[in-house]
């Protein structure tokens, strides 16, 4: 048995209230009575806007479903976060600490690509088919189609496969491609806090030097600045009926024919008693180790002075970060390059955060240059 389902109405939609079985996942498979390609659609909408727990249920239906005669939509929202790629930086992506003073939580996804801000002004899309089915155009070409057939807003396609309005971004593109199955996910900015979206990922001062993939800056446009009437979840259901009017393999549309064939719309709750292990992915998504742990090694720079009898001493702070742990912390005398000196420090093997790193430029002002370029003229 595949699916005990519930009707009801939400959102001003027919949908489904998604029940599964123990081991629903393998029963999805589709048939090869639904459309031509003998490939069923649906529409799973996330009841959850907790960024962690999307994450999870993205990353759930990934490892778990078979996609060969069923391809998915996962339509979902956040509060307000900010998200990196698999192998950013979050500390050159984001302004880490206007999020904590501002309660917005960071998050890094399974895929490449670069950072993003998702607030409940955000729809985001994930497609899921078949690796070797896996198609970004035909995803990005559903979306411009659903936008021009519901506000006849034309948008373009750029060649980093973002889509553009009027040359300025509305949706980032980012995908995880495994074997045998595939997801593309993009955000589509509605009417998104713009103000706080450049505040949170404004990029920190300090130097840091490092080679994790870097986002690239671009100017960015809300779909209500090109049409006052759109919204999410008018905008959900007009990507959905796209997704499910469409041909699975070919932007040939079906109309009403062939969404009725389809699956259609199912609210989906994330919860462990239908995705068992959902709330280990979770936990994972959740932890530091994960957030901040797993960014590649990096050091920052930071020049300071340090006084002494006769002028003012310019030195250079140099910290390494693996891990998101401080290894080793030496100062630089001048602009120069060269060994250093070793910096004793109890801070030596914590998290590194502005405000560690600040702990040790303070203790450091307690030192005398005197000192210091005594210690270096002894190594």
């Amino acid at each position: 048995m595949a699916a005990a389902i519930v009707r009801f109405r939400g959102i001003g939609l027919k949908v489904t209230a998604f029940v599964p079985h123990r081991g629903f996942a393998s029963t999805l498979d589709g048939t090869k009575d639904g459309q031509p390609d003998g490939i069923k659609k649906s529409v799973f909408i996330s009841q959850s806007s907790d960024i962690f727990t999307n994450l999870a249920l993205e990353d759930w239906i990934y490892r778990n479903f078979n996609f060969k005669n069923h391809h998915i939509l996962m339509l979902w929202s956040n509060n307000p976060c900010v998200v990196i790629g698999r192998h950013q930086n979050p500390w050159v992506e984001a302004n880490i600490s206007a999020l904590d003073s501002n309660g917005i939580v960071l998050a890094r996804r399974n895929s490449g690509g670069g950072t993003v801000y998702h607030d409940r002004g955000n729809l985001n899309c994930t497609f899921f088919t078949p690796r070797d089915r896996y198609n970004r155009k035909y995803n990005l070409n559903l979306i411009t189609r659903a936008l021009f057939r519901e506000w006849s807003i034309k948008a373009d396609i750029s060649d980093r496969d973002d889509i553009l309005f009027r040359g300025k971004k509305i949706s980032g593109t980012a995908a995880k491609l495994g074997q045998p199955n595939a997801y593309h996910h993009c955000t589509l900015l509605v009417n998104t806090n713009k103000d706080q979206l450049h505040q949170a990922l404004a990029k920190e001062q300090n130097d840091i030097h490092s080679r994790a993939t870097k986002s690239v800056p671009a100017q960015v446009k809300n779909l209500t600045d090109a049409n006052k009437q759109v919204n999410v979840p008018q905008l959900l259901s007009a990507i959905g009926y796209e997704f499910l009017r469409t041909n699975a393999t070919e932007l040939i549309d079906g109309g009403r024919e062939l969404v009725m064939k389809q699956r259609g719309f199912q609210l989906i709750n994330p919860t462990e008693k239908w995705f068992p292990g959902i709330t280990a992915l979770k936990d994972n998504f959740e932890a530091w180790d994960w957030r901040y742990g797993r960014t590649p090694k990096f050091h920052v720079e930071k020049m300071i002075e340090l006084k002494s009898k006769e002028k003012i001493h310019s030195m250079k702070l140099h910290v390494d970060v693996e891990g998101g742990i401080m290894t080793d912390i030496k100062l630089i005398l001048g602009h120069g390059g060269g060994e250093g000196i070793p910096v004793v420090s109890s801070l030596k093997g914590r998290e590194y955060s502005d405000d560690n790193l600040n702990g040790i430029i303070v203790a450091l002002k307690g030192v005398s240059a005197e000192n210091v370029k005594l210690a270096m003229n002894n190594l």
